[in-house]
């Protein structure tokens, strides 16, 4: 497959991905589209307040201030990409340490109970950064804003749900940046090859949201951090010795 070709059929296979995270939070994600147009209005309007906000309108605000950080690293990210494809292994392996260390530090906290009443903006800003960091390759975004997220105190079910959300709009706009350098290239893909692909997508984004938030709420959350580990200092050591 040539290169414009794959690089439209992986932002069709992340928008299947977007697809299961609308599925799996559909009411949720309803309530703040809901929200997010009435907030509009009160903009247009002249009636927003940043006092005495309902709670989904705290949630859009938090996911806004939670996107800044991804904004202001995404600028980078060839520079990170450039560094794995010379064969930089090393800094590859470090990046799986960086996600292990999370996960394992989050592992060892207290079950949290905040929710979106307790979470502040310094909250957003602290998940979001994480979220930057996930962009080097290697990092687990999921894994580092569930874990970004259990390390400020929050509930199992809130860190889950926040981070599959949080990642709506990266994801979004990473397709649409794709599949426009694909199309400016003339990528050709055909129809059926991709629609199986988008489905498939869609239907294994769900099981592993599902599977994830399972393993989260049961406490069997170390085995990514125990993969992980494991993965970085083969990884680290092929760099070192291979």
């Amino acid at each position: 497959m040539q290169g414009s070709a794959a690089t439209f059929v992986m932002a069709l296979l992340h928008l299947g991905t977007l697809v299961a995270v609308f599925i799996a939070f559909h009411e949720t994600i309803w309530k703040l589209i809901q929200e997010a147009f009435r907030m509009l209005g009160d903009i247009f309007t002249l009636k927003f307040s940043l006092k005495n906000m309902n709670d989904e309108r705290k949630m859009i605000m938090m996911y806004i201030v939670a996107s800044i950080p991804l904004a202001i690293i995404y600028p980078f990210k060839s520079i990170y990409d450039s560094i794995v494809q010379s064969g930089s292994l090393i800094f590859l392996g470090c990046c799986f340490l960086f996600t292990s260390a999370v996960l394992f530090i989050s592992d060892r906290k207290d079950n949290g109970t905040k929710g979106t009443k307790e979470m502040t903006y310094k909250d957003a800003l602290f998940i979001g950064l994480f979220q930057g960091f996930a962009l080097l390759p290697g990092v687990s975004r999921s894994g580092s804003t569930i874990g970004s997220s259990l390390i400020r105190g929050f509930s199992k079910q809130f860190a889950v749900q926040f981070s599959f959300i949080l990642g709506i709009p990266a994801i979004f706009a990473g397709s649409f940046v794709e599949i426009k350098d694909a199309m400016e290239i003339g990528a050709t893909v055909e129809i059926v090859p991709m629609i199986v692909g988008f489905v498939v997508s869609a239907v294994v984004g769900f099981i592993s949201i599902k599977m994830i938030d399972y393993l989260v709420k049961t406490d069997k959350y170390k085995i990514f951090a125990i993969y992980t580990l494991i993965l970085g200092v083969v990884t680290v050591g092929l760099g070192i010795f291979g």
